[in-house]
């Protein structure tokens, strides 16, 4: 399978160029800044690209099986339309290119807060929320971008990514948080991300994750 990686360069991007070539995909791992992309491999293309360019994003598409979008930008707190547009910018890609499949991250923060414990729901995401809102409301702009697309997407609404060595599992759920998922490693969230790609079951849903 030929996957392109958005924001290859980040945390969780890095991992999953990495691991996408260990599983025998090929890779084209696009960044603004690809010289933070040290990986070299016979499978993998490396772009600089910004997915907010809608002309430099189209022909990336051409020949592309899946998308993997691990684009974010961290604990800013400046409005934003990366998440929003720059998602938009893929799909209309993949739509012209006839490419059905993308994954894309998102937050706990960003889902519909009745589906949270008590803690979640009246302490931790209001404060996320309160600091780090701009991120998260792009983030509900990008469901919306998704919903209306023809794309067979699955959104991960990730908790906290902790950039350290990876467990070797994670939990998977559907239908709401998982119990005690305060947070995911950076390599397991790759591995989730991929396996999520890979599955043809959880085509136009959320999804959450955590170890």
């Amino acid at each position: 399978m030929r996957i392109l990686v958005a924001g290859a360069t980040g945390t969780v991007g890095q991992h999953v160029v990495t691991q996408a070539l260990a599983r025998a995909h090929e890779v084209t791992a696009v960044a603004r800044r690809p010289e933070g992309l040290t990986t070299a491999h016979p499978s993998l293309q490396i772009v600089a690209a910004d997915i907010l360019d809608v002309e430099a994003v189209a022909p990336l598409l051409a020949g592309v099986d899946a998308v993997i979008s691990t684009v974010g930008i961290g604990t800013s707190k400046q409005p934003t339309t990366l998440y929003s547009q720059g998602t938009r910018n893929l799909v209309d890609g993949m739509s012209a290119h006839g490419v059905p499949r993308i994954v894309t991250i998102s937050s706990e923060v960003a889902d519909h807060w009745a589906h949270q414990s008590p803690f979640k729901l009246w302490v931790l995401l209001p404060l996320l929320q309160r600091f780090l809102g701009a991120t998260y409301d792009d983030m509900r702009r990008m469901d919306i971008v998704l919903w209306e697309s023809a794309a067979q997407w699955t959104t991960v609404r990730a908790p906290r990514i902790r950039d350290r060595a990876g467990t070797g599992g994670y939990r998977i759920g559907t239908a709401a948080p998982l119990r005690r998922g305060f947070s995911i490693t950076a390599p397991d969230m790759a591995t989730a991300l991929l396996d999520i790609a890979e599955r043809d079951d959880l085509g136009r849903q959320f999804v959450f994750v955590a170890n």
